[in-house]
This record gives structure tokens, C-alpha cells and sequence, in this order.
């Protein structure tokens, strides 16, 4: 084999490598704090410049596994709250599909990922404090917000966490362990609504997919378990939110780059 073709297939090797690995690292930190990933997963995807239709159900299969596994470890430490989903949950579900199925502009849909990118990464550089006393949710304005949030996260094949965890905070409706739980349960329910109408894409889902899926599920019942237990990993998340500012610029600033 000339060295030429082993030096290339060394390259793409480690860059596979590294692929996994930033796979793993995302779906760590984000199920740490409750979320699935998917704006993390869809930031790798453009650096290494995966194409939208390639991007919006593969980052939608990732938060489905991530998010659950979020969920079940938040909840079985008692920090979920059905009265807060419920609203929220029963108009994002509906609005969640009919924006999977919009075929949005590549230009167009690159400025949208840049923008939840920058929430993402606002979100995660900001730690919300604990209030003393929860205020309660307002049924029909949680109902607008959570049609919002679910239209707006189908269109960009996200689960929406970025956008309701600091609703939920601000609003004061749940505390922050409460938030971590409550978007966990919120991302799966919007990722399984997208889901809905690229039904055709996982019936094509290869080798590689399940290595993706594999690693996102180890990094993620490493930082849900780490999460749920107090465990705050400081560098991760400012490496993370660094990268994600840095990419959410370049996608809004230079979409045809």
C-alpha cells in the first residue's frame, strides 16, 4: 500500500476517533444537566460538515436515548414534576412534527442552528441559582411556550431543552434539579415527535449510526448518573460552551462557509 494511501487512512481513522469522542463528551455533559445533546451533536456535525438532511434525524436519534436516560435518572430521585410537563408536553408534541416536516433553506436553517447554538451555549455558561420558593405554572402561557418552543425545535431537529430550561428558571415554575428532569422528559417527547415524520431515514441507519448511538448512550449514563448525584464538571463546561459560541458565530456570521 502506497504511504500516501496509509497516511489518509490514518487521518481518517483518528478523525472518526475524535468524531466518537466528542460524541461521548456531549452526550455527558448534556445529560448532566438534564438535556440531550442534540445542539451539541448537530455543532459536531457542521465542523465536519455533514449536510442538513443528514444532520436533523441523526442528532434526533441521539436525543431520544440520551434524554431518557437523563430522565430516568433524574427521576428516580424524585426531581420530576408531571404538572409542569403536562402543558407544555401537550402543545409541543403536535408542533414538534409539523416543523420536522418543513423544508427549510440550507442558508436558512444554518442561521437557526447558530442561533440555538448561542442559547446552548449561553445556557450552559450561566449557573441559575436555587430560589426559595417555586411559582406556580401558568397553564395557558405554558401552552403557548411550549407550541413555540416544539415548531421551533422540530424545524431545527432539536428536543427544545436549550429553549425551556431557562423558561422554566426564569419563570421560576422548578427548581433547578426540577428544570434537569422536567426538559429531559420534554426532549424525548419533542425528539420522538420529529422523529415521526423522517420515519423513512432510520429504516437506512448503518454501522456507523450504531457506534454513534453506542457511545452517546456510555457518555450518557456516565453524566446523567454524575448529574443526579451533584457532580458539576467545571472545565467540560466551559470548553463546551466555548466551542459552541465559536461554531454558533461562524454558522450566523458565514452560513456559505
Amino acid at each position: 500500500m502506497p504511504p500516501a494511501v496509509k497516511r489518509l487512512i490514518g487521518k481518517e481513522i483518528c478523525m472518526d476517533l475524535l468524531f466518537l469522542f466528542a460524541i461521548f463528551a456531549i452526550a455527558f455533559f448534556y445529560s448532566s444537566v438534564g438535556h440531550g445533546g442534540a445542539t451539541g451533536y448537530l455543532a459536531l456535525m457542521a465542523v465536519y460538515g455533514f449536510l442538513p438532511e443528514v444532520m436533523r434525524p441523526s442528532a434526533l436519534i441521539l436525543n431520544l436515548f440520551v434524554s431518557m436516560i437523563a430522565f430516568l435518572n433524574y427521576y428516580t430521585k424524585g426531581y420530576f414534576r408531571w404538572k409542569i410537563l403536562l402543558p407544555l408536553a401537550a402543545a409541543s408534541f403536535p408542533m414538534a412534527y409539523l416543523g420536522s416536516g418543513v423544508h427549510i433553506n440550507p442558508l436558512i436553517y444554518k442561521i437557526l442552528l447558530g442561533i440555538a447554538l448561542l442559547f446552548s451555549a449561553i445556557r450552559i455558561l450561566v449557573k441559575f441559582r436555587e430560589h426559595k420558593e417555586d411559582l406556580a405554572i401558568n397553564t395557558y402561557e405554558a401552552l403557548g411556550w411550549g407550541a413555540g418552543i416544539g415548531f421551533l425545535s422540530g424545524i431545527i431537529g432539536i428536543g427544545g431543552g436549550v429553549f425551556l430550561s431557562p423558561l422554566l428558571l426564569i419563570k421560576r415554575w422548578a427548581s433547578v434539579k426540577e428544570t434537569a428532569a422536567i426538559s429531559a422528559a420534554f426532549i424525548f417527547i419533542n425528539s420522538a415527535s420529529g422523529s415521526l415524520a423522517i420515519l423513512p431515514y432510520f429504516s437506512n441507519l448503518s454501522v456507523q449510526n450504531y457506534s454513534w448511538i453506542g457511545v452517546a448512550f456510555l457518555g450518557a449514563m456516565a453524566g446523567a448518573w454524575s448529574g443526579s448525584r451533584k457532580f458539576s464538571p467545571v472545565m467540560l463546561r466551559y470548553t463546551l460552551s466555548f466551542l459552541l459560541l465559536i461554531v454558533s458565530i461562524k454558522l450566523i456570521a458565514f452560513p456559505n462557509g
